[in-house]
């Protein structure tokens, strides 16, 4: 590298950047880049106040009801990136014979909303759930196989409320051969009930337990079995 004499005092001087490094962010371009976005994360402080749903559940196990509240936070609120997470659940009720195990599930289940990422595989971890002494059907004919997989239940409708799970619907196709199939079945005698002796109720009196649907919904017709909620035929 060459040498240069100087021959006058130096007055200033600067740095030269090399090419290869970069120009560091000036005042206008930092104001440009978008904040980063929040995810769920365990480490995210409680709000002082949160959004919630409480949802009700009554079986004929007890008299008293079971009232379920699940709080959510709000993230990047205000942003095309705004989305709604649970945060916390709570399970309240005047019958105190499981008071140690809900309030054990609802911490650990408020652990998990907390922890952040894919919480929906709580929905069939919790409809897995057998009671040793039997199930019981819910008003309509839906069949729940124990308390805790109703609570499950519960946390499905309140996850496709808020976004993470897909809405549960039928398509046209669907929807069109179910009204064929039940107008087909009341043409040739008055629809019945749910199977809990209610008259005029949603499904025909003696349908069969539907095993995808959990709903005492299946019919017999032309020697076939179809469900009349969600679709389900024994021949394709």
């Amino acid at each position: 590298m060459a040498t240069k004499k100087i021959d006058q005092p130096i007055i200033d001087y600067e740095v030269l950047r090399s090419r290869a490094e970069p120009a560091a962010p000036t005042e206008a371009s930092a104001g440009n880049q978008e904040p980063a976005i929040e995810h769920m994360h365990e480490q995210l402080q409680r709000p002082e106040a949160l959004q919630g749903s409480t949802y009700k559940i009554k079986t004929p196990l007890s008299e008293h009801a079971l009232y379920v509240t699940i709080n959510d936070v709000i993230l990047n609120p205000g942003t095309a990136h705004e989305m709604r997470r649970p945060f916390e659940i709570f399970i309240n009720s005047k019958n105190m014979d499981h008071f140690q195990w809900i309030v054990a599930l609802t911490r650990i289940i408020s652990a998990v909303f907390r922890k952040g990422g894919d919480c929906t595989f709580l929905v069939e971890e919790l409809r897995s759930v057998f009671d040793p002494r039997g199930g019981y059907f819910k008003r309509g004919g839906r069949f729940m196989p124990s308390l805790v997989a109703e609570i499950g239940d519960v946390i499905e409708t309140h996850l496709r409320e808020i976004g993470m799970l897909e809405p549960q619907q039928l398509d046209e196709h669907q929807q069109r051969f179910i009204a064929e199939k039940r107008a087909e079945f009341e043409g040739g005698g008055p629809a019945a009930n749910n199977g809990e002796g209610e008259r005029g109720a949603a499904f025909p009196e003696g349908a069969l337990l539907c095993h995808k649907c959990q709903t005492k919904a299946m019919i017999e017709m032309d020697g076939c079995l179809t469900c009349l909620n969600c679709g389900e035929s024994k021949c394709g």
